[in-house]
């Protein structure tokens, strides 16, 4: 059997500040860009894993979600508590110090975690934790 990771979806708020933080903060290039307003649907990646993408979406647009749901996912998010993704690196401090140097919102400088990795947290304009952990 040969399965493989295609896509992962992570909510936006803000379409256009998600393009942002994606293209211009983790260097991540914009492969579809669907729909119009907050309604669109936008796949990004690193150009060096094109079979592999984040599929950024609409938080919260399902009709039959309630009120009181959309505020809870509404405010998990904002705690950055919702969703999040962990992305890799070869050397977790370089890509830290040129991250850092774009001014998003750091979570976690660089340190070496009782488990074994080094990493580093971030969040998105949505409020998604980001870990980027050192690879190999």
């Amino acid at each position: 059997m040969d399965i493989t990771i295609n896509a992962s979806f992570l909510p936006h708020v803000d379409a256009e500040e998600s393009v942002a933080f994606y293209r211009d903060v983790l260097g991540f290039e914009v492969r579809l860009d669907v729909g119009q307003g907050q309604m669109r649907w936008i796949t990004v990646g690193p150009a060096s894993q094109p079979d592999t993408s984040i599929v950024l979406t609409p938080a919260v647009v399902d009709p039959t979600i309630s009120e009181a749901e959309r505020a809870t996912i509404e405010a998990l998010m904002a705690k950055g508590s919702y969703a999040g993704i962990v992305l890799a690196s070869p050397d977790v401090d370089e890509a830290f110090a040129a991250i850092e140097g774009k001014g998003p919102d750091i979570v976690q400088e660089p340190m070496d975690q009782p488990y074994g990795l080094r990493d580093f947290a971030l969040r998105d304009p949505a409020g998604n934790v980001i870990r980027v952990q050192q690879r190999g």
